[in-house]
């Protein structure tokens, strides 16, 4: 006489054997008693090998990852023993051949008369839905990381588009301005580091803009690092980025300008403004181009070229402790010379000029040129702030004009005699323009008013001006 679910089985067999899933019949000792085509098809195994047979040693002996799977913890047989139905969605069959795939199962239990006889699993192979879930996670990750970029890349995008003196800086004829743009053009085009030397105002950021055009990497993005305006330990979290939880406040992952920076520029500005702290841990970096975010754990390399300025001695610096000689020669690989605008005097018209087309387009005005007189006045003065101080003055002369031919009505401490003036310390011009620009100010060093933004400068480069040069408010 027929096992029970066997004939439970045969009843319906012209129907389980056309339907595209898998079954299996078990009777209450786990043996094999129906196996329909697509349950062979899918594993390789034929019914004459596995009727009347344990099968889980066959198709279900073992783990995705390959661990043992003991029998008595089956899902399909703990059915059979409870009469509990259960549907599985994360394990593996194994083929004939030895090779597995994902299945989703359910395990169902037979009664009769109100008697377990049996049970029932129904499987599908799930490979091609696993494949095509994966394709879209790893599409849907690749869309995100792509939005971070270019969301990230917008910021600094955004962040030069709005510098209103994108090529000013670089207009002039002198010999010492010449020898500079040939340098800027020969170390341009390779991915050599550049180490940008200059007084604060002469153009330092528009000569890194520039190298960064001049390269291969111009069509990725330029990232600019204000060394000053950090601690050590904010400095790391803005290199480096940091994970979620790695602090109060992180509420979310964060890449950090080292990231940003990856395939394109990193621009280190005021890079003698680095505490010793942080310059050990940017030499690491420099080194191995790789980092750690704060917080995690994961290694991420990185392709960056590095340009950095500075309007400090570094290797004054280096005698006296407080910078690294290894950074130093780091950074050091070809160094730019920016002279200062007491230097190419006769630069001041075209500089000029280029200064007035910016500000019309910016002011929304139509200056078409600067009077002889107020020209020559220009031309004696010394400059200490350099052409940041230039674009300054111009501005506020704009602004304050209604004519077409612009008449410089500021007054300056001139000198006939420019040359003689070159003679004063430049630490002591600078300092009596600061005083200058802090009294006209009240004392006021930051906001819309203050001193630093006057000067063209961050607030923290100003205050640590006025610490280096003793200017104090009596």
């Amino acid at each position: 006489m027929a096992h029970p679910i066997k004939q439970f089985l045969a009843d319906s067999e012209l129907l389980l054997n056309a339907v595209g899933e898998g079954i299996y019949g078990f009777d209450l000792d786990g043996n094999a008693v129906f196996i329909n085509p697509a349950a062979e098809r899918m594993t390789g195994w034929k019914a004459k090998h596995l009727l009347g047979k344990n099968i889980h040693k066959y198709h279900h002996h073992s783990h995705a990852d390959g661990s043992d799977y003991p029998a008595e913890e089956c899902n399909i047989y703990n059915t059979m023993r409870d009469g509990i139905e259960r549907k599985i969605t994360h394990e593996v069959f194994w083929r004939q051949d030895g090779t597995s795939f994902p299945v989703e199962y359910t395990s169902t239990p037979v009664h009769k008369d109100g008697k377990l006889i049996g049970a029932v699993a129904v499987f599908r192979d799930v490979s091609q839905q696993r494949e095509t879930d994966q394709a879209l996670r790893d599409a849907l990750k690749t869309v995100q990381q792509l939005t971070e970029k270019l969301q990230a890349e917008n910021t600094y995008l955004q962040a030069e588009i709005n510098e209103g003196w994108a090529d000013s800086g670089l207009v002039g004829k002198t010999d010492c301005f010449k020898q500079m743009l040939s340098q800027i053009e020969l170390v341009g085009q390779t991915d050599s580091t550049v180490l940008i030397l200059g007084e604060n105002g002469t153009g330092k950021e528009v000569i890194a803009r520039n190298l960064h055009q001049l390269s291969a990497r111009c069509h990725s993005p330029l990232v600019k690092v204000n060394c000053a305006a950090f601690t050590a330990s904010l400095l790391e979290s803005e290199l480096f980025g940091y994970e979620k939880g790695a602090f109060t406040g992180a509420n979310e992952t964060r890449k950090g300008r080292f990231e940003l920076a990856h395939k394109g520029t990193l621009f280190l500005d005021e890079v003698g403004e680095l505490p010793l702290e942080a310059q050990s841990k940017l030499l690491r970096v420099l080194q191995e181009r790789e980092f750690e975010r704060v917080g995690g754990n994961q290694t991420i390399a990185v392709d960056i070229r590095i340009i950095a300025a500075t309007n400090q001695n570094l290797l004054k610096m280096v005698e006296q402790g407080k910078f690294r000689m290894d950074l130093y020669y780091r950074l050091n690989v070809f160094p730019i010379e920016v002279p200062a605008l007491r230097q190419r005097i006769e630069d001041i018209p075209a500089l000029a000029k280029s200064i007035l087309h910016q500000l019309n387009q910016k002011l929304h005005k139509q200056v078409e040129g600067i009077n002889n007189r107020s020209l020559d006045k220009l031309m004696r003065y010394n400059w200490p702030g350099n052409i940041r101080e230039l674009q300054n003055i111009l501005e506020r002369e704009m602004i304050l004009s209604t004519g077409k031919i612009l008449h410089i009505k500021q007054n300056f401490n001139i000198s006939k005699n420019v040359p003689n003036i070159t003679k004063v310390p430049l630490a002591e011009i600078e300092k009596r323009y600061i005083l200058e620009v802090l009294s006209e100010c009240r004392w006021r060093i930051g906001g819309e008013q203050g001193a630093a933004q006057i000067l063209g400068m961050p607030d923290s480069t100003l205050r640590s001006r006025m610490k280096k040069l003793n200017i104090s408010r009596n």
